[in-house]
């Protein structure tokens, strides 16, 4: 049987050789899922007066915090991100026949970018 036989006693050595090598590994480097941070941005009337002053609204995951949505915003838009203030909407109470519930909450972000920095075509709808 092929399946038990012993290995040559150089194959192990070597494995074991390059396993306890000092070459250093490569440093892990974290990297960012902008779809899970940033959800989308949020377009309204008050976003719109926002953007006049270099200040943009995004919706964004539930366990985003300003680090990521900050390093979220500069990959996704190329821009300098100044301030990143974040807002947390609970869910509003609502009747469903006759039973009560909450509607589902969300969470954003107020990010303010550097003087001339631009991200077009969030508020043009507005």
């Amino acid at each position: 049987m092929a399946l038990f036989s012993k290995k040559p006693e150089d194959q192990e050595e070597t494995k074991y050789q390059v396993a306890k090598s000092d070459t250093p590994k490569a440093a892990a480097v974290p990297t960012i899922q902008i779809p899970s941070v940033l959800v989308q941005p949020r377009i309204s009337e008050k976003a719109a007066k926002l953007a006049q002053i270099d200040k943009y609204v995004f919706k964004v995951g539930r366990g985003a915090n300003k680090v990521d949505v900050k390093k979220a915003v500069e990959l996704a838009y190329k821009v300098r991100v100044l301030q990143v203030n974040m807002v947390t909407n609970l869910g509003k109470s609502r009747n469903f026949g006759q039973r009560a519930g909450r509607t589902q909450g969300f969470k954003k972000a107020i990010v303010t970018l550097r003087k001339g920095d631009k991200i077009e075509g969030l508020t043009d709808v507005v």
